[in-house]
């Protein structure tokens, strides 16, 4: 592509060079897998064979004679997330689009897939972040048996995403494509979800109050409706050609979510290597489709957890990309939306003011991404996402996107919201962390104040609640790093800083934990490596040291001297929710700048 932005192009030769040896060596991988299991029916046994394909009822023939192409479902199903719960009914349906064009589909496999939302500031949080890798390797389990020619990857949600891409990539001669279901209706006004929130943190109303607001945002089948983490998970899989086209964010149950599930399962038999038009994983996310995402994540002000999971899954794929390549990207996309928690809309509201398809459009215009990639969907490329689908007298088709239909939510590469994608690196002598300006006013991307630390996040909420945060301050929650606990989401924290701010504080928050994909308004520099375990500059912070964070010069620092002092004690292992038997991914995780992920660091990947 001529038009290319110097920075796209700077950070992608870099990305491609770091990445020749890792990438020749998955790409050698996956050449050798695909010459070995290229006749599936053959290379299997007869025995082996005929338990593959014992309860597949009127398709038994046809996989048999391997008349047609067999598709692998893979689900996350669970009727306990409200975005997974549609997928309960997908396999039937599947399964009838599949033999509409002379295929067949079964289910290969189910992972594990937790609600972020439900385990917020609980016990479960500390499973979240490993069950990516318990996702991955749940699919890799599910496509061993070798009984598939394309991959339908059913989930959504936060760690699901990554971990099916993960667990699929590592299977990458096989096409795979992600089917969302959508997210649910509109709930109560996004600043009316806040201001409820905080008087709770407050003491100003009660539970019964809150969950009753609560229940009003969270009220249906469907993904929650802000823009977190797994409505981001949408965007990128869009921006990297892994959905139908404008798939993302169509409601459940509706025909136009049905004619796409439809379409998913058509162009899964066409891309299979029987067919003229093969397109296995391994040749649709190249370096160039992670740029994409990382791309679409900046435009969309999209989730911080994001900053781990694009380098966990590209290493999946060989590629090797760091958060010094995503700061230089974000010096150079402008942000293009706000949507809640960066603004008052929701996703169903940047649907219908143009949604992706208007921002890949821009974002192509403007050489921002690239167009020349594999996707699963068509023949020109990612220029196939820069329009909307529609039905056209119930037939399915794709039309030309005009201007913005919302200038508060979404706007154009001329006259974006901030000039760049509010995705700052700060470093120091405090180690590296990430920070997302485009949820924090300018006048709070700079904060200096003495520092308050803390191992607890309960421990917050009780200090807040004795008035012992009443002032300028710095809450530093350490040991919340993956060897430590697991880096768990520290969302809860928020209303309670919320408030600190609201009454005139500075105040930011410094951690090597999490922080939610729904979190704003409060500066935060998270994922901060190397984390206090194991010897840490947190670790070597005491109460009351000055604390510098600024995001408009990337520093990171505190005047203290660390040289002299030994690190504090973490606090032991903790155990119950079966956090104890998740010991041997602590024991292995790198760090959160690799994706924070045991399994690729003991693969050697």
């Amino acid at each position: 592509m001529s038009n290319l932005h110097p920075a796209l192009q700077r950070v992608t030769d870099r990305v491609i060079e770091r990445s020749r040896a890792s990438r020749a060596a998955y790409l050698s991988l996956m050449a050798e897998e695909a010459d070995r299991h290229r006749d599936r029916n053959s290379a299997l046994p007869c025995s082996n064979l005929a338990h593959g394909f014992a309860a597949a009822e009127e398709d038994k023939a046809s996989i048999a004679t391997r008349a047609g192409p067999n598709i692998g479902i893979i689900s996350a199903y669970n009727d306990t997330i409200s975005a997974h719960q549609p997928y309960g009914q997908y396999p039937p349906r599947l399964k009838v689009y599949a033999r509409e064009v002379g295929a067949t589909a079964q289910v290969a496999g189910a992972t594990p897939a937790m609600c972020d939302g439900v385990t917020q500031g609980a016990d479960g949080m500390e499973l979240s972040l490993f069950s990516r890798d318990v996702i991955a390797l749940a699919a890799g389990v599910g496509l061993s048996h070798h009984m598939y020619d394309s991959v339908a990857l059913l989930g959504i949600c936060d760690k699901i995403v990554p971990g099916l891409l993960m667990g699929a990539l590592r299977f990458g001669w096989l096409p795979a494509m992600f089917v969302p279901s959508g997210p649910m209706a509109t709930g109560i006004p996004n600043k009316e979800k806040q201001r409820v929130r905080q008087l709770y943190a407050e003491g100003k109303v009660g539970r019964a109050e809150l969950l009753e607001s609560e229940s009003k945002s969270y009220h249906s089948a469907g993904t929650c409706t802000f823009y977190g983490t797994a409505n981001s998970n949408q965007m990128m899989m869009e921006l990297m050609g892994l959905h139908m086209p404008g798939a993302a964010f169509i409601a459940p149950g509706s025909p136009l979510r049905q004619e796409l599930d439809r379409a998913a399962m058509h162009r899964l038999a066409a891309i299979t290597r029987e067919g003229n038009d093969y397109r296995p994983l391994y040749r649709c996310v190249d370096e160039k489709a992670v740029i994409n995402a990382a791309v679409g994540l900046l435009a969309t002000g999209g989730s911080t957890n994001h900053a781990i999971h694009i380098p966990a899954f590209a290493r999946a794929a060989g590629i090797v990309i760091d958060w010094t390549d995503m700061a230089e990207l974000s010096h150079a996309v402008p942000l293009l939306a706000r949507v809640y928690p960066n603004g008052a809309g929701d996703v169903n509201h940047f649907h219908a003011a143009g949604g992706i398809g208007f921002v890949v459009r821009e974002l192509l215009a403007a050489g921002l991404a690239h167009a020349d990639v594999l996707t699963v969907a068509g023949t020109d490329g990612l220029n196939d996402y820069a329009r909307e689908p529609w039905l056209d007298q119930g037939t399915l088709a794709w039309r030309d996107l005009d201007a913005s239909g919302d200038a508060d939510m979404l706007r154009g590469v001329a006259d974006p919201f901030q000039a760049d994608g509010g995705m700052r690196l700060v470093e120091g002598n405090l180690g590296r962390a990430c920070f997302k300006t485009s949820a924090v006013t300018p006048d709070r991307w700079t904060i200096e104040a003495p520092c308050r630390i803390f191992s607890e996040q309960h421990d917050v909420a009780k200090a807040f609640a004795a008035g012992e945060l009443e002032r300028d301050v710095v809450v530093v929650m350490r040991f919340q790093g993956p060897r430590a606990n697991g880096m768990p989401e520290l969302h809860a924290l928020t209303p309670v800083l919320g408030v600190l701010q609201d009454r005139g504080y500075r105040v930011a928050l410094l951690t090597d934990g999490r922080m939610s994909g729904a979190s704003g308004k409060v500066p935060a520099a998270i994922h901060c490596s190397p984390e206090a375990l194991g010897g840490g500059p947190l670790s070597l912070l005491r109460d009351g040291d000055m604390v510098r964070l600024c995001a408009t010069t990337g520093s990171l620092s505190t005047d203290a001297d660390l040289s002299s002092r030994t690190p504090a004690e973490a606090p032991p292992p903790a155990s119950g929710t079966g956090r104890e038997i998740f010991a041997m991914f602590r024991l292995g995780a790198d760090e959160a700048e690799k994706g924070g992920s045991a399994m690729l660091a003991a693969a050697g990947l």
